[in-house]
């Protein structure tokens, strides 16, 4: 079941790891982008780039996605979901918030209650795969918690949803035509997933 979105947050810096933190800021500044002025931060971004869709379109071959789970607050409780920050890195040296605004946000189309996995929550494990080549995997709980990252934020209401964060990237960032991302919870032998094509749009100018 899928829910409708008004309102997108994208929470960045959000590692509870400060080295591990430290080495995403890096990776980040190795490829031009200024370090944050606070940890965590919170981006607003269009409503209209949430998105179910199994292929989104970019402006040039500077793009990458990113795996993280995905709060999104409803009529009927919070739901987690697995999503990709997909970001243009080029655009990113410029600014984050620049960068956050260019690229849609896929979304699993399935989601869980929160309340069923609150209470085994360190046991969630993220991956991703890209163009079939495993790209980032580690614990939810490499991130704040749902938790901290609401009540440092602010009120969620219905209607709102919010990426939480990520893992730092196997082998350095990188872009791709293709993106897999999961959200396994082994305690009760289930996964949500999502997959989907990143069709590059020529620059003319």
């Amino acid at each position: 079941m899928t829910f409708p979105v008004n309102e997108l947050v994208i929470a960045g810096w959000t590692g509870r790891d400060e080295a591990a933190l430290r080495k995403h800021i890096r990776e980040l500044e190795e490829i031009g982008v200024k370090p944050p002025k606070t940890t965590p931060i919170f981006y607003r971004v269009s409503a209209s780039l949430f998105t179910y869709a199994n292929e989104i379109q970019v402006s040039g071959p500077d793009t990458s996605g990113e795996v993280e789970f995905v709060l999104i607050s409803t009529d009927r409780g919070l739901r987690v979901a697995v999503g990709s920050d997909h970001t243009d890195r080029k655009a990113e040296t410029i600014g984050v918030s620049l960068s956050k605004q260019l690229c849609a946000k896929p979304v699993s189309a399935d989601s869980w209650s929160y309340e069923e996995v609150k209470p085994h929550w360190e046991k969630l494990v993220l991956r991703s795969w890209q163009d079939g080549e495993l790209y980032q995997e580690g614990p939810v709980t490499a991130m704040r918690s749902p938790e901290d990252l609401m009540a440092r934020y602010g009120k969620l209401p219905a209607g709102h949803a919010m990426f939480c964060g990520t893992l730092a990237a196997k082998g350095g960032i990188r872009g791709g035509s293709r993106f897999r991302m999961e959200l396994e919870d082994p305690v009760r032998a289930r996964k949500l997933t999502h997959e989907y094509r990143v069709k590059i749009l020529p620059v003319e100018g």
